[in-house]
This record gives structure tokens, sequence and C-alpha cells, in this order.
């Protein structure tokens, strides 16, 4: 059942349309064989190897074994133009599948809980549909099939890899299935769509004793508790009110027995932000904290802090852009979500560092089926109407964008 209404009734659109409903038992198909066998970052080879085999088959040229697993796809339009690039990332998470389904998991511990194989599966499509209707547009599209987002994170050394030269990428757009929308919906928004991401570990060093002589102790417990408190100062009391941040801590480890004071603790967490003017702030602030309360109760510390990634911003003209399309694709205003974004982080970031772009989210819930598990959850699923959607999506917009 297709949840979404076709505002605009021209010839094209209704064929583009078409077009693609035949070709959504196939991307089906593959989407769930992608399911099947998920496998994490930098490891996905069979992955890889269904990509490069569709690849093949349709024609397409294609570069792999970039940054380890990534593949690059180049389809190019009836004439010389600009370049626009679709980014769709691979892999998947270490977690046990608990659907049950025909297409569940096959590999122990290993799910793709995300909406990855999704992805994967859109870009495909995506890549067939534009190799078989060139004419339908001008320019270049590169597809790039991304490893390891869920960690350490495939789009820094494939940009460094030279995905975005030869020929050089002008702009590029990608989306994420999002089960906090539901089918039939597209959030898009210029800007801060998505938080960067942060992360540390804190091991606090006192001295141990017995739990009924805490004079003699520096009691590890107590200063982390502390620490945890006042780390929540830094959002409350340090950061204007108008700029939304988190910092959570996350992990707290300490003692072994209920009569003994640890001499130890450890701790870690994650820090979140939209600014980027807050980049190396918060941490500074973080340690301040921390060193300032193991001076008050003579304890010390070792802190490990590190950037993962910065922030998703969309650019303006091209969110707008996506938006048009989402506007003729969907039902309105309902349909398109305008003002989306989540504390939730991508390293999507680091292509729209080095070139104007937009990152979007398309709603891939449907609560009626049981599909609305939150991302990352051991029963994630997703209404498979959404990839025909996301097809169409790219379509579309390679079309608005690049003609």
């Amino acid at each position: 059942m297709v949840v979404y209404s076709l505002t605009n009734n021209s010839l094209n659109f209704n064929r583009v349309r078409h077009k693609i409903r035949e070709l959504q038992p196939e991307i089906v198909k593959w989407r769930r064989s992608l399911h099947q066998r998920p496998e994490l970052g930098f490891q996905e080879r069979l992955t890889a190897q269904l990509i490069s085999d569709r690849l093949s088959e349709w024609g397409i040229d294609y570069q792999a074994k970039i940054a380890k697993t990534g593949i690059v796809a180049t389809i190019e339009g009836k004439r010389p133009g600009k370049v626009l690039a679709i980014r769709a990332d691979m892999d998947a998470l270490p977690i046990q599948e608990e659907n049950e389904v025909p297409y569940r998991s096959q590999h122990d511990g290993i799910m793709h809980a995300c909406g990855h194989d999704g992805h994967t599966a859109i870009a495909l499509g995506t890549a067939k549909y534009l190799a078989e209707h060139s004419q339908d547009f001008q320019g270049t599209v590169k597809i790039i099939f991304q490893p390891a987002e869920e960690g350490p994170g495939g789009a820094k050394p494939m940009i460094e890899a030279g995905v975005l030269k030869n020929p050089d990428v002008d702009a590029i757009i990608g989306l994420h299935l999002w089960n906090n929308l539901p089918l039939g919906t597209v959030g898009v928004r210029a800007g801060a769509l998505m938080a960067a991401v942060e992360c540390f570990r804190c091991t606090i060093f006192g001295k141990g004793g017995h739990g009924a002589m805490p004079d003699r102790t520096i009691d590890s417990v107590v200063v982390s508790a502390q620490i945890v408190n006042a780390l929540q100062t830094i959002v409350a009391r340090n950061i204007n009110p108008i700029d939304s941040a988190v910092v959570t801590v996350g992990e707290l480890h300490a003692g072994s027995a209920l009569n003994v004071i640890a001499d130890t603790a450890r701790m870690s967490g994650t820090v979140r932000y939209f600014n980027p003017d807050l980049k190396d702030f918060i941490g500074k602030r973080i340690e301040e904290i921390i060193a300032g309360i193991c001076q008050i109760h003579g304890a010390k510390y070792d802190l490990n802090y590190w950037h993962l990634y910065p922030p998703v911003i969309n650019d303006s003209s091209i969110a707008e852009s996506i938006r048009s399309v989402a506007n003729d694709i969907v039902e309105t205003p309902a349909g398109v979500v305008p003002e989306c974004q989540t504390m939730g982080g991508e390293d999507m970031s680091f292509f729209l560092q080095e070139v104007p772009g937009c990152y979007f989210f398309l709603g891939s819930a449907n609560a009626a089926k049981g599909l609305s598990y939150s991302h990352h959850h051991p029963r994630f699923d997703f209404d498979e109407t959404a990839l025909g959607m996301g097809v169409e999506m790219f379509v579309r917009c390679v079309e608005k964008i690049l003609n």
C-alpha cells in the first residue's frame, strides 16, 4: 500500500513513479538479503560483493575497496554538468536480533538495527533507475556506499581516499530511514539536523579502606557522585539556553563489597550539541569540573576525551530543494516535517563539511504492523514501502538539483 500521494500529476511524475513501483520487489529483495547477512564496520565484504555484483550486472562504472570496503559508483547524464553525490551507509550493529521474520539475521550477535540495509537497497535502486534513464538528467551522479558509520566512522577515510574528487562533487545528499516518523513523511530542515558526538572516559583515584572508617580514606564513589551532579551544570549554567546540548554519564563503576570504600571509580559518557562554536568548550569544562572536585577531596584522575563526529549542518539551498521535492511527493502539510532534529549523531557530517548538501529523514514506522521500535532496538524493523519512496526522493532530487 502506497501511503504517500502524488500532488503533481504531470506525465513525467507519473512515469517516474510507475517505473519505481516496478522496481519495488527487487529493492525489497536486496534489502532482505542484506538484512540476513549483516556486517560490522569495515567488515562489510558480503555487502560490498552484493553491491559490486549488481553494479556490474547493470554496466555501471564503480570503484571498490575504498577505505577497505567502500564503493563509489558513477553514472553520467545526457550532457555534462554538475556532480551530485548520494551517500548510503552499509554497516550493522553488535546486537542480537529478536525479530521472528524470514529474513532475520543469520549472523549471531550482529543485526541491521538502524536501517542501513534499507539505505543500501535504496541507493542500489536509485543507481539502477538512473542508469536506465540517464537521458532524464544532465551532469554526473556519484553514489557513495560507505562503511562503518556506526563506528569508528567511514566517512572521513573515504573523503581522504578522494571520493569527492575526479570528478569533483558539487553537492551531496543522503537520507536516514527514521522510525521516529510515520511512513509517508519526510523530515528536512536547513542548518543543524543532527548533533556533534563527543565521548569521555574518566578514572578517579582515591584511597580505599574499611567502610566503617571513612576518615582514613578518599572515597572515589563520593568524588564520582559529586562529579556526575556537577557535570549537569555545564548545560544548565554555562551554555546559552537557546543552544541545545547534552552531557550524559552513561557508565559508573566502583567497588566490589558493601563494606569497603573503593579506591577507584570509572565513568564514561557522551556529549551532544548543535552549535559548532561549542566545540572544545564542553570538554574543557568537563575537565575543569573533574579537576576541581578531585582537588577538594585529595583525589587524582585520568581523563580521556575525544571528538567523534561534528554536527550535521545542512545547506539551506539544497534543503529547500529537497523540501520542494518532498512537497510534490507527499501529502502536505502533515507529510513534511520542517523542523525535525535529533541529538543523535552521524558521520555524514564530514561530507557536509567538505561540500554543500542536505541529509534528511524518511519516515519508516508503521505502528499498525508493529514496525515502530526505535533504532538500535533488537526488534527494530521498518515498513518496506519506504524503500520505493526513498528511491523516488533521490531520483527527483537528482533531476531537480542537476537540471
